[in-house]
């Protein structure tokens, strides 16, 4: 069984148990880390907790939701390991599971309402990472997350979407 990690702001708290309820309901271990209520709070510190368990494998994908979905996705995309995209329809959400092998859905709950959130969170978790391609692509994402690492400045691509490496 998959195990999820969800978290939210303030704003993002009301939708929250929908989404609970229905990762339950399609089979997924789901742990809440925060907010528990309206009171205002800051997305930052939401969009890193989910970040860190998923960057360390505790936990398999995450979820996390604010007002629009952007801020606390940005705050888990500062987590290293992390590829958090904000989807306010499904064919996003499935195609950066495809190609970019996301693996934190973030959505706005002034932006989506309890139905269409469903069924963006429920695309991407069906959707499976083709690789191939694109599989390098996420390779090169995490070589610019490592700033010491010289192998993605030594490759340049061709017009024929072959990369050549410069060494």
């Amino acid at each position: 069984m998959k195990k999820i990690a969800i978290g939210s702001d303030h704003v993002g708290y009301e939708l929250k148990p929908t989404i609970i309820d229905y990762l339950k309901e399609l089979g997924y271990e789901v742990k809440d880390f925060g907010t528990y209520s309206t009171e205002r709070t800051d997305y930052p510190i939401y969009g890193k907790k989910v970040g860190e368990v998923v960057a360390s494998g505790e936990y398999d994908l995450g979820i996390v939701i604010c007002g629009t979905g952007v801020g606390i996705s940005l705050a888990a995309n500062k987590v290293p390991g992390i590829r958090a995209v904000v989807c306010s329809e499904p064919y996003s959400a499935q195609l950066s599971k495809m190609h970019n092998n996301t693996n934190i859905l973030a959505f706005g709950s002034r932006v989506v309402g309890p139905e269409l959130a469903k069924m963006i969170v429920k695309t991407w978790l069906d959707a499976t990472f083709v690789g191939g391609r694109h599989a390098r692509r996420v390779d090169e994402l995490g070589a610019i997350e490592d700033r010491d690492n010289k192998e993605f400045e030594n490759i340049e691509y061709s017009q024929s979407d072959k990369y050549i490496d410069k060494n």
